[in-house]
């Protein structure tokens, strides 16, 4: 069937509340209004205000909210609008959610799922256009997802739901409009490996969520070079998939990193220092980076594009890893 970003989401959403009498979505905006970004229109007429909760603004008050009814026993998605929001609830789900099962000596379990968008690209300024998923991948206790496909949108929700532990879900805002084509019969996928999106021989291009597409636009520019570029899709920034990350620098023998976050601390530095840890002597050249502006994201369109990672700028990074006298492709 043919479907969006975030009729994915949403049917993901449905799936759920209908299998498991437990789930229940929560968050600002979520029912009456259908969500921030239309994920979940229709939900509170189809399962009324028991299952689609619309909270005050007030994110410490409802993430917290949450964690309880997930330590009571239920399967809450709480709803953040943004990212930046999150800030609000970072006691909640960084001294509560993520800590509550080793401060409890294993007793108790925080089966609670918190989705938001993230990213910028959609001249909102600086407030509302940060990525800061590479912050919350910092943390031990929780898992980081960051779907980038139709399939993993769909999918990635059910295992997050069925995890005892902490889970966050971080949608890139310029997904949610994605078109394409989705099985009928869609269904869970794993959240602890990467994929290989495209297959290549002379260059590693890892990234994930928003900038996989503007990677796999690069991959098929570099292609009419003669470059073959192999593209990873890490889907899920804590665990790392340091497996996956090692096999395809050992591949192609040189990485190009894509993300979104600030440079200094991000986590394309975190697998910048595990390829030199575990793929050193694979490598025929320094890794490279792409990312964005240690800036706040600007709000005029001329000045957020060259804040944040394009398709021009990633073809630059490869073809600066290449070997020159070959023109590019080795």
């Amino acid at each position: 069937m043919t479907t969006t970003y975030r009729g994915a989401v949403r049917e993901a959403i449905r799936e759920a509340i209908i299998r498991d009498e437990r789930v229940f979505l929560m968050g600002e905006d979520v029912g009456r209004y259908g969500g921030c970004y239309a994920v979940s229109k229709g939900l509170l007429e189809e399962f009324g205000e028991d299952r689609i909760r619309d909270t005050p603004l007030s994110e410490s008050g409802f993430v917290g909210a949450g964690i309880g009814a997930a330590l009571g026993g239920m399967r809450p998605i709480v709803e953040v609008m943004t990212v930046n929001f999150s800030l609000l609830a970072l006691d909640q789900i960084v001294n509560n959610a993520a800590t509550l099962l080793h401060m409890s000596g294993g007793a108790f379990n925080v089966p609670v799922v918190i989705r938001m968008a993230t990213g910028g690209g959609r001249q909102v300024a600086a407030q509302h256009s940060r990525s800061l998923e590479g912050w919350y991948a910092h943390v031990p206790g929780l898992k980081i997802l960051t779907p980038a496909t139709l399939e993993d949108a769909r999918g990635m929700l059910w295992t997050a739901l069925e995890d005892p532990d902490p889970v966050l879900i971080f949608e890139h805002v310029l997904l949610y409009t994605m078109e394409g084509e989705l099985a009928e019969d869609a269904g869970a996928v794993p959240i602890d490996r990467a994929a290989v999106r495209r297959e290549g021989r002379d260059v590693s291009v890892i990234t994930y969520g928003g900038s996989l597409h503007k990677a796999l636009e690069a991959a098929d520019r570099l292609a009419e070079e003669g470059v073959s570029a192999e593209v990873l899709d890490l889907r899920t920034l804590r665990p790392l998939d340091t497996e996956a990350i090692l096999e395809t620098v050992a591949r192609t023998n040189r990485a190009v990193i894509v993300d979104e976050g600030w440079r200094s601390g991000s986590i394309s530095a975190e697998i910048s220092a595990r390829i030199t840890e575990g793929a050193f002597y694979h490598l025929d050249a320094p890794v490279a980076r792409v990312c964005g502006e240690e800036v706040p994201t600007p709000y005029p369109k001329h000045l957020e594009d060259a804040a944040l990672p394009q398709v021009e700028d990633i073809v630059e990074a490869v073809r600066s890893v290449l070997p020159r006298s070959e023109g590019g492709g080795s």
